[in-house]
């Protein structure tokens, strides 16, 4: 990597993706500019306020309400609320000459080759030499943009395009100008990685760079094909949602929520910018979207689209949808198809995807349609959009949140399969295809010595995917054996001495088999390695303990199970804390109850950014009994200074578990006390068991010694326990909290407080462990707090009862 330095980017335009582009920047820790135009004129609040054109509050209107209007919006653009101070705001005409102390200017201004060919110019007068200037377009040609200017300013000049909402979607596609110099496309290919937490896609000057040109290729053969055999709009979504890896919106839910109207405006731009595309009649508007534009119906931006909000006659709310042939909206009708049936019991996806395209049913045909005439398009867009087929892969998992590229999918469904289905349809996949397949390779995709592999075209050879050299995928070391395995997890030897530890139950619950799992992982760590990581690659890190269990066991009163369940449990944690050896854990997206508690024993932790954790067994009528309430309870004692009003932040600490409170990302964690100013937060999914691993070698090598069990956690007693009870007493009286939530609530206070003990005093862990599961116990005996639970295993909506 060059000896480029990233400490200041000025972005230009403020519009949602320019203000939440502004907010990622912001959110890695830069300085951000954000700049936009000044109004024509003082609105009328602005007049009767006696400001002109001159008051900078009216110059700068147009980027403040936008950037206001970004913080608001939900999901939130910042990883903490108090990151917005790293932005600043200013216009065009008064503050262009500042970017000349910036080192990256992002111009992110509307999508109009005049509008920001202008502003181009204005950045070319104020713009130091050298300085990084990318345009976030999802559709303008490079070499248009850049013709005319300098050559300092088209060797930096790059697109680099974010995806919407640009803190979560992890595709950034690079596409480099006829003369951006080789070091800038390294620099961002990898800035991007490292810094910015995305999978950087390396894309072609092409119409659509890669995910949209594959993208809305996919949605506009779906929409042909609807038409064809029949669909409605139910039937579609369900064909094409998470039965095949795809998100829950589908096809038609995900148009309405993108606005019909881009994703014309996206189409027509592709049959206009791609004359040779042998599928350039898919980009045709089929007459249903012809009507749907000349009605206006654009999905959520204007009330309607494939789907439409209403309330029916008791006042409920209801989403109905449109029926394709008389453009009315009804309501939405159950879907049943026979391969869906036949593939239900199917949980891994790839195996799912042979029966699906064989099937006889509607269902059927429709796959048969849409994933040989995806196969066929991607294969014949190698070289056109990209050299690589393992780009276009990530390129739709990680823009269009598919589980599998279309190579992958490919692969799943079987290269050669694939292939004889194909020319019995008459859709022939491109030569290099065939080539492959006599030289018999027979995937696109193999695994070797823990490497993922792709099939190189030129070379006729596998070669490892660039820049994944330093990723672990835990997928790819599945063909060596396990050094441990059991029925929820599996330890895998990743190498240097460190072992990891990843479970795969139903959302990565922990029921016995894990906590046995992790029991047996960290003994056998102990005794052959130097370390061991606790990380998985599931969609969620884990959703906590297995309440069903609970329910079961509470239900036929058999509390020695309980109690016997959670003694294991409170163990292990200890265990993890407590072992010869450093334990890591590397938890991401959801982790809950359970997998927060797994999190708060680690001598690390390194999460990812997106990491939603708290203890959140308040919600179900429990408290936490795995160790958090003990923990919370000893990093508040850790906090105390002398001369602090120690109650209040006794009582910060509580409330986080009396309202189940969630962190919102990582850096919110941190600020609340489950994570430690130590421990460490990675910003690209993919290199997050590496870095955990990293952090295990390096506590392994600075000498690891086993800690001691802690005995001098000042409780604040009686005192503090009084202030507790009687808040309890007037949230009640004051109906904003039920008797069942005083008793929870009470039982909570009265383990943080350390009991009723007449003053101050230090205990130890396992004093405060057995009054968390005194706590626990008896509130399973609650008929209240079953009811609780069944609820969130029935509806998954918390009950206040």
């Amino acid at each position: 990597m060059s000896h480029r330095k990233i400490r200041k980017v000025a972005v230009l335009g403020s519009g949602v993706m320019g203000s939440r582009i502004a907010c990622h920047f912001a959110n890695i820790g830069l300085e951000v500019l954000l700049l936009d135009i000044v109004p024509k004129e003082p609105n009328d609040a602005e007049k009767a306020k006696g400001l002109t054109l001159e008051s900078k509050a009216v110059r700068n209107r147009i980027v403040n309400d936008a950037l206001m209007a970004s913080l608001k919006s939900n999901p939130a653009p910042l990883y903490d609320a108090a990151f917005a101070s790293r932005i600043t705001t200013g216009n065009f005409d008064d503050n262009m000459k500042d970017i000349a102390s910036f080192d990256w200017i992002v111009e992110a201004v509307v999508e109009n080759i005049d509008i920001k060919k202008k502003v181009y110019e204005q950045v070319e007068s104020f713009r130091t030499p050298g300085t990084l200037i990318t345009s976030n377009t999802s559709g303008i040609p490079m070499h248009l943009m850049s013709e005319a200017r300098s050559e300092d300013f088209q060797k930096h000049f790059c697109g680099v395009h974010f995806f919407n909402p640009p803190r979560y979607m992890r595709l950034l596609e690079i596409i480099p100008g006829p003369k951006t110099s080789p070091e800038v496309i390294d620099f961002l290919m990898l800035y991007g990685d490292l810094y910015l937490g995305k999978t950087t896609v390396l894309c072609k000057d092409t119409p659509g760079f890669i995910a949209n040109r594959i993208g809305i290729y996919g949605i506009m053969e779906a929409l042909h094909t609807i038409i064809d055999l029949g669909l409605s709009v139910e039937e579609v979504d369900k064909l094409t949602g998470p039965v095949i890896g795809r998100p829950k919106s589908a096809t038609f839910r995900t148009l309405d929520v993108v606005g019909i109207d881009t994703v014309i405006k996206v189409a027509n731009g592709l049959l206009a910018g791609a004359p040779n595309d042998e599928a350039k009649d898919m980009f045709v508007l089929p007459e249903i979207l012809k009507k749907i534009d000349e009605n206006k119906w654009y999905g959520d931006k204007s009330q309607q689209g494939f789907y439409k909000k209403t309330k029916n006659d008791a006042g409920q709310t209801e989403i109905l949808s449109l029926n394709l042939n008389s453009l009315l909206y009804g309501q939405q009708q159950k879907v049943k198809f026979a391969a869906l049936e036949q593939t239900k019991a199917i949980e891994d996806l790839k195996p799912r995807f042979s029966v699906l395209i064989k099937s006889a049913d509607k269902a059927g045909q429709f796959y048969r349609r849409t994933f040989l005439g995806l196969f066929k398009y991607v294969s014949n867009r190698i070289p056109e959009i990209s050299d690589e087929l393992y780009r276009i892969d990530d390129a739709m998992r990680t823009g269009f949140g598919w589980e599998l590229g279309p190579f992958e999918t490919w692969d799943a469904v079987g290269v050669a399969k694939a292939v004889k289905l194909m020319e019995e349809d008459g859709r022939k996949p491109a030569q290099w295809v065939y080539e492959m397949l006599e030289a018999g390779n027979t995937s696109f995709y193999k695994s070797e010595n823990g490497k993922r592999l792709y099939y190189d075209i030129p070379s006729k050879s596998y070669k490892v995917i660039p820049g994944t050299e330093s990723f672990i995928i835990l997928d790819t070391l599945r063909a060596n054996k396990p050094v441990f395995k059991n029925a929820g997890a599996t330890l895998h030897d990743i190498g240097d001495g460190i072992v990891n530890l990843e479970f795969h139950t139903k959302m990565n619950t922990l029921g016995g088999e894990v906590v046995d799992a992790i029991n047996r992982s960290i003994g056998i760590a102990e005794k052959d390695f130097q370390g061991i990581v606790i990380g998985n690659d599931g969609a969620n890190f884990s959703a906590g303990a297995n309440l069903a269990l609970v329910l079961m066991y509470a239900i036929e009163q058999e509390y020695d199970e309980i109690d016997f369940m959670i003694r294991a449990f409170q163990n292990t944690m200890m265990r993890a804390r407590y072992s010869s050896i450093p334990v890591v854990v590397a938890p991401h997206n959801l982790t809950l109850g359970g997998g927060c508690e797994m999190t708060l024993h680690a001598d690390h932790v390194q999460a990812f950014a997106e990491t939603y954790i708290g203890l959140v067994e308040f919600g179900v009528g429990l408290i936490p009994a795995g160790g958090g309430t003990k923990e919370f309870t000893l990093r508040v004692s850790d906090s105390f200074e002398d001369g602090d009003i120690q109650v209040n932040n006794l009582k910060n600490m509580y409330m986080h578990i009396a309202t189940a409170k969630v962190a919102t990302s990582a850096e919110e964690a941190r600020s609340m006390g489950i994570l430690r100013k130590s421990d460490g937060i990675t910003l690209n999914r993919s290199r997050l068991i590496a870095d955990a691993k990293a952090a295990a070698i390096s506590l392994a090598e600075a000498g690891y010694t086993q800690p001691k069990q802690r005995k001098d956690i000042k409780v604040l007693g009686q005192s503090a326990l009084g202030m507790f009870y009687a808040g309890a007493n007037s949230m009640v009286s004051g109906k904003y909290m039920s008797e069942h939530d005083r008793k929870i609530s009470e039982k909570l206070a009265y383990i943080m407080c350390g009991g009723d003990l007449s003053a101050p005093t230090l205990v130890s862990e396992q004093y405060l462990l057995d009054l968390e599961r005194e706590a626990f116990l008896s509130l399973t005996g609650e008929k209240k707090t079953l009811e609780r639970i069944q609820s969130i295993l029935t509806s998954g909506r918390p009950l206040r009862n």
